[in-house]
């Protein structure tokens, strides 16, 4: 997977939206104002967050991701080509859905409203 596989995954995100170095900020994707995925500075993977550290350590372990630096110990990088397309989505889509559920109520009512 490429950074405009990742690109073209995540703006298919309900509320899902891009900051990249044009804004001040690293390219990175996020929802409700919150970073979801974040493309490494020189373009080797994006880091996205887990549900928890024992599920970020066990990922490093098998070999399907490496700790993402300067990130809480729940967040991992995949590499390009570390893992199949699917896999890399659905890390994605974890991410989103982590991040997603922690917003208000009444911000994550306006972001699926905002998608229909």
């Amino acid at each position: 997977m490429s950074r405009d596989t990742v690109n073209d995954y995540c703006q298919s995100l309900p509320g899902a939206e891009w900051a990249d170095e044009s804004t001040g900020e690293h390219p990175s994707w996020k929802v409700g104002g919150k970073m979801f995925a974040l493309i490494a500075h020189k373009g080797e993977g994006v880091s996205v967050k887990t549900p928890d550290i024992e599920t970020a350590s066990l990922l490093i372990e098998m070999g399907r991701a490496i700790k993402a630096p300067y990130f809480h110990r729940s967040w991992i990088r995949i590499p390009w080509g570390m893992v199949p397309d699917d896999e890399l989505q659905e890390r994605l889509a974890i991410s989103y859905q982590l991040i997603f559920d922690k917003l208000p109520k009444s911000v994550q009512k306006t972001l699926r409203e905002g998608n229909d």
